[in-house]
């Protein structure tokens, strides 16, 4: 098995290449015939009208502070936004001593042309493929993160009246440290009438519910599906990915894409492990089929985009392997429907406002809940003895912390092995 320097080096490599070979890759095409606007930026570096001023090196060191929101950019167009790139410290870091907030703490939102509704909305982690709030490295065409600290945007972001870009801090009480950024556009006289918009929406179900396809993104308008970032935390054992992506275009009632499985929607087989590649990727994964254990990749359909006139519907089935003590027939297998942690962004471009179809939510929310379990023997603690302490009520070589008096009615007790959820 290649390790992971090889498997990004070949990666760029087919880039290269497949670049050369099909001058759209990359935007290369647009390298050799000329086009009216002119190139702006921007960013959190300071200028001084004086040149010489010796204060031209600086930054503005931009520190978020919780619960508020910070504008990166207010541009007035036409124009095209071509390349984003951010930067933050993360903890541990000696420069942020009382902490930061997150990439899952941060919400990125992008508003096109006053509308009152952003048509991007997902935490920065999720929307760069860096899910639980974790450090990865992708390297990919449209979304690039090397050494798991620089984030990289290349979708191409068009407005025709104005563009705001802003970041939210949801941490309850840790800042953003050392915000630092670059937004590349270029600013033109028009736009084409059929010019599409940008569009980016976050999808969470802790856990996914039973009976419904796990939906990605829904929109009615005109436009093109580009891809997905996607998000598994396993709440049993075996191998969670069996279920078939199903998309509804035009208001169809059968989706008239169906896939074979989840790894073969994300261009892997037989299972899932890191990897990346221009369009398609792995960044984390940490065990096959084990409970608690998590999947995060991402899929492109940069250079085949699944076309829609009227609507699309995007959905997953949340399928997979069993194990025999979770079945009523008492054995392991393949077609089950599973209740794990899926979450989402879905990329798209279509004419017009984008159609919400999800809640906001708050960092909280988006942290995944305690599937922690401890096994407690209840003959281990039989009798009860119950004494009160400032700790709570002591029974034998446990204790409960619990608020009032110690008395048996508030004490739960169990004979036989019990399983208690940590709450």
């Amino acid at each position: 098995m290649m390790n992971s320097g090889v498997l990004k080096l070949l990666a760029w490599t087919i880039l290269g290449v497949w670049g050369m070979a099909c001058p759209a890759l990359a935007g290369l095409s647009d390298l050799t015939t000329w086009k009216e606007g002119r190139s702006m930026r921007a960013t959190s570096g300071r200028w001084d009208p004086d040149m010489y001023a010796g204060r031209n090196n600086g930054d503005n060191i931009r520190t978020v502070t919780a619960g508020h929101t910070f504008v990166m950019a207010d541009l007035v167009g036409p124009g095209v936004i071509t390349h984003i790139w951010l930067t933050f410290v993360q903890e541990p870091h000696r420069w942020a001593p009382e902490g930061a907030a997150n990439p899952q703490d941060m919400l990125l939102r992008i508003y096109w042309d006053g509308r009152p509704h952003p048509d991007v909305e997902a935490p920065l982690g999720d929307f760069f493929a860096n899910a639980y709030g974790k450090q990865m490295e992708v390297i990919s065409v449209p979304i690039i993160v090397e050494d798991a600290d620089s984030y990289n945007c290349y979708w191409k972001m068009p407005f025709k009246k104005s563009a705001r870009i802003e970041i939210v801090n949801q941490h309850e009480s840790k800042p953003i440290k050392l915000l630092y950024y670059n937004i590349d556009w270029i600013k033109m006289k028009r736009l084409p009438k059929n010019t599409m918009y940008f569009c980016a929406r976050y999808r969470q179900e802790y856990p996914t519910r039973l009976g419904e396809d796990y939906l990605v993104m829904e929109t009615k308008g005109k436009g093109y599906f580009v891809g997905m970032t996607f998000s598994v935390r396993a709440r049993s054992p075996e191998w969670f990915g069996e279920g078939d992506e199903k998309i509804y275009i035009d208001g169809e009632e059968l989706p008239s894409i169906r896939g074979t499985g989840t790894e073969d929607y994300f261009l892997s087989a037989w299972g899932l492990q890191e990897t990346g590649t221009p369009y398609f990727g792995t960044p984390y994964f940490d065990g096959w089929g084990r409970l608690g254990g998590h999947t995060s990749a991402y899929r492109w359909h940069v250079e085949d985009p699944i076309v829609f006139n009227k609507s699309i519907k995007v959905t997953f089935e949340h399928f997979g392997w069993i194990s025999g003590d979770e079945n009523k027939e008492n054995r392991s297998t393949g077609w089950n429907e599973r209740e794990d942690d899926f979450a989402t962004v879905a990329f798209w471009y279509q004419e017009g406002p984008s159609t919400p179809f999800a809640p906001t939510t708050t960092a909280a929310e988006r942290r995944l809940p305690s599937i922690d379990r401890i096994v407690i023997w209840g003959k281990d603690f039989w009798p009860p003895t119950i004494t009160a302490g400032r700790h709570g009520c002591r029974k034998g070589g446990a204790t409960w912390s619990r608020a009032g008096n110690c008395s048996s009615s508030r004490v739960r007790r169990r004979r036989g092995g019990s399983r208690f959820p940590l709450k």
